[in-house]
């Protein structure tokens, strides 16, 4: 269980009244230039060009991403909770152990995220929250998400999070306790461009006030058995697990092969967590600015080479009317390939799983999956939008292997998430059809079909 520091909760109770920035996008948008040049700085050294089209806005729409994605350091707990406690006679304050209303209150499943301050990549928040009432007064209960997200809505660390909720809750609506599980997911890295795609960083924490304070406590127990009755199955044991990965050896945020990072890129991040309202010395923030330029590297602007992943390209002739020798071209498919990208609206990732189909003779290709994800990180290792990522795979493709392709591209994007819409596990499908697939529905069927037997449709 997290331990609560609370002295530095009860001067920011104390302080400030106003709630929040104004709307993003509105007449009182606040003042994005500091971050717009920061994000400048940052295009020019991946050797994008800043003018073109799909890049022109992209600072701004970074800003305004970064800024909405923060707006926790702008908010107050005081003027949330202020207004919504609510007298409710209830038990005696000596009968049974929740004095006041009686009982223990809880909200589940918030869909939360927050911007991990050692990486500066979002991540994924399931929260759950609960208090025992006293005083006999009650708090309305969408003020336990909105305060939770004030929290979340800061660079931040899992376990401090679930800290600063807990700790926020307690000096606001003094209860006789509160409780915060909180199961996270950050983006795995990749460990290198050939690498295969890995499943989720995945933690979970928790944090105690009150009668919560003793993590053997039996309110406790009743708290994660009425979290049990919805399949919430927590282990609040996470000593030992690793959290960000980008502190992790194997991680191309802390590879070697960039070598000296670029001081103007470093320089810029550090502008970019000034301007949050974050203090860019404090300890966990001293090495977020590299950490960030490292990952960013990875999608750096770069040309086809004419060998990918030792795979040696050359193109292979259709066979005329899809035959020869007497043998029928058949359709084949590379499925699930894993990929990379980085959004080059919002500088933010996303990722998933490439599906190709294709025309050829029965036993052509034996390396043919090599080659084929080997296009595709190709493509994914820059800055990209899903579309053109799927167009590109699609065309290269098609000269390599006669013109017949079909490319359907499944993706999860943290923009998505962290541009408000919060609703996890949401993905996207794009589709790229050429030669034959664009006129043979029963052969695009046909693909489409080996895709979902693959994945257990």
């Amino acid at each position: 269980m997290g331990a609560l520091d609370e002295g530095h909760f009860d001067v920011e109770l104390e302080n400030g009244v106003k709630l929040g920035c104004p709307e993003l996008g509105g007449e009182e948008l606040p003042d994005t230039s500091a971050i717009q040049d920061a994000v400048q700085v940052l295009l020019q050294g991946l050797g994008e060009d800043v003018n073109r089209e799909g890049l022109k806005k992209t600072p701004l729409r970074v800003a305004k991403a970064f800024l909405e994605g923060t707006r926790g350091y702008r908010q107050y707990v005081k003027d949330i909770v202020q207004g919504a406690l609510f007298p409710e006679v209830g038990l005696d304050k000596d009968i049974g152990h929740a004095g006041g209303a009686g009982g223990l209150v809880i909200v589940r499943d918030l869909n939360l995220f927050s911007y991990c301050e050692s990486c500066l990549l979002p991540f994924q928040v399931k929260c759950h929250v609960g208090y025992v009432p006293s005083g006999q007064r009650v708090v309305g209960l969408s003020k336990l998400s909105r305060v939770s997200d004030v929290f979340a809505k800061r660079l931040q660390d899992p376990q401090r999070l679930a800290n600063e909720i807990a700790s926020a809750l307690q000096n606001g609506i003094k209860p006789a306790g509160v409780a915060v599980v909180l199961q996270c997911l950050h983006i795995q890295f990749p460990a290198s461009h050939t690498s295969k795609h890995e499943d989720w960083v995945k933690i979970q924490v928790s944090s105690g006030s009150g009668a919560f304070k003793d993590e053997k406590a039996g309110v406790w127990g009743d708290f994660l058995s009425l979290l049990k009755f919805r399949g919430i199955n927590i282990n609040t044991d996470s000593s030992g697990k690793s959290w960000c990965p980008s502190r992790s050896p194997s991680s191309p945020t802390t590879c070697s092969s960039f070598g000296s990072l670029n001081p103007r890129m470093v320089t810029a991040v550090t502008s970019i967590i000034r301007s949050l309202g974050e203090d860019p010395s404090r300890k966990e923030l001293v090495g977020t600015p590299s950490r960030f330029v490292k990952w960013l590297m990875n999608f750096q602007n770069t040309s086809l080479p004419m060998k990918l992943n030792g795979c040696t390209i050359h193109k292979v002739d259709s066979l005329p009317n899809g035959e020869a020798n007497g043998e029928m071209e058949q359709i084949h498919s590379e499925l699930n390939l894993p990929f990379w990208s980085q959004c080059e609206h919002h500088l933010l990732p996303f990722h998933g799983s490439v599906h190709i189909g294709y025309f050829h003779r029965e036993g052509y290709g034996p390396s043919m999956k090599s080659l084929l994800q080997s296009i595709v990180h190709f493509y994914g290792f820059k800055l990209q939008v899903q579309e053109r990522l799927t167009r590109q795979i699609a065309e290269t493709v098609s000269s390599l292997l006669g013109g017949d392709v079909m490319v359907v591209v499944e993706a999860y994007h943290t923009c998505m998430i962290s541009r408000g819409i919060e609703k996890f596990g949401s993905s996207t499908a794009t589709i790229a059809v050429l030669g034959r697939f664009s006129t043979d529905s029963v052969a695009r069927a046909k693909f489409l079909d080996s895709i979902s037997e693959a994945n257990g449709g």
